[in-house]
């Protein structure tokens, strides 16, 4: 079964979460998603893998979010999206992708729900 981390190898957790899925034996695909991003479409289906909406996946305290003005109430899940996508240091990490489900490595071991 395929797994895919959408990683950032500067944050702590993303490299934590890993190492966790390398110590249960899962050589996951990596997706340095800064340097390439998910499209919209990808985005969309991540966050339903993950029942989550757009705004429980933005990092809210990036300068972009203020920037972009992402706290707007009437921004819909279409723009939130749009957002993440043209500025993906505003995506959550990471996220891990396993079996159709998928989770965000925060703390890392929430991962091993989908292993």
């Amino acid at each position: 079964m395929d797994t895919v981390i959408y990683h950032n190898p500067k944050c702590s957790k993303s490299r934590a979460t890993l190492a966790l899925l390398r110590e249960h034996g899962i050589e996951p695909e990596i997706v340095e998603y800064l340097k390439a991003p998910p499209d919209a479409f990808t985005l969309a289906e991540i966050l339903r893998r993950l029942g989550i909406g757009p705004r429980d996946l933005i990092r809210k305290r990036e300068s972009a979010y203020r920037e972009r003005n992402l706290s707007d109430p009437g921004l819909d899940d279409s723009a939130l999206i749009a957002a993440m996508v043209a500025d993906p240091i505003l995506i959550e990490r990471p996220i891990v992708l396993h079996g159709g489900r998928a989770r965000v490595g925060r703390p890392p071991e929430s991962v091993l729900e989908i292993l």
